[in-house]
């Protein structure tokens, strides 16, 4: 599914099969990275599922599934500057094949809302965010699977470096006024997502 879009999308814009496929294996091959096992193929799928469901309500459809290939395509993380990296490597490939400058800066946007997902005017970044950010309301189980994959991630660091920092970013979602922008991720996720930020906060 994710490889169709994506050659679909690329198509839109620009008619050279042999680039579209080297983006699309640039792109799987970052996803694929052995060191991830949260921010792989499966968290885009997930994100795509999502935005689907909210489809009537996105303004500018191409602008957030570009944003959806290409937010975590640069993830490191002993690096601060993951997002800022992913949105220029966006910028150069959707240069690339001639995405209008305008949408490009649109991308650029979307992607940079992720290192923080506060709240934006541009209600198809709140969209993009609250997607980006379904996985905290899900059910028991489905958190505690993705609280693995993030410690599988970092796992170059022990606890007492770990845990602080991991309870630093839950705090960060405790701290915001709601973590959902969006009326139907809200209504759909909020009271699930403060229920497991604060048991996974009480087990570090």
């Amino acid at each position: 599914m994710l490889k169709q879009t994506f050659m679909s999308l690329v198509g839109n814009y620009f008619d050279n099969i042999q680039l579209s496929e080297k983006l699309w294996l640039e792109f799987e091959k970052h996803y694929s990275q052995k060191s991830r096992h949260y921010h792989t193929l499966g968290h885009l799928e997930n994100l795509y599922i999502q935005l689907e469901k909210v489809k009537d309500q996105i303004v500018n459809q191409d602008v957030l599934l570009f944003s959806l290939y290409y937010h975590d395509v640069i993830y490191k993380t002993t690096s601060k500057n993951n997002e800022r990296k992913s949105a220029e490597l966006a910028t150069d490939r959707l240069k690339d094949i001639n995405y209008p400058p305008d949408k490009i800066a649109q991308v650029n946007e979307t992607i940079l809302a992720t290192a923080s997902h506060s709240i934006s005017t541009n209600n198809d970044i709140n969209l993009f965010t609250d997607a980006d950010l379904a996985i905290l309301g899900q059910d028991g189980t489905t958190y505690q699977n993705y609280c693995h994959q993030i410690r599988k991630e970092f796992s170059i660091y022990p606890d007492f470096v770990y845990k602080p920092g991991r309870k630093k970013v839950l705090q960060h979602f405790l701290n915001m006024e709601r973590i959902y922008k969006t009326d139907y991720f809200f209504h759909l996720y909020e009271s699930a997502a403060l229920e497991n930020i604060q048991k996974e906060l009480e087990t570090l």
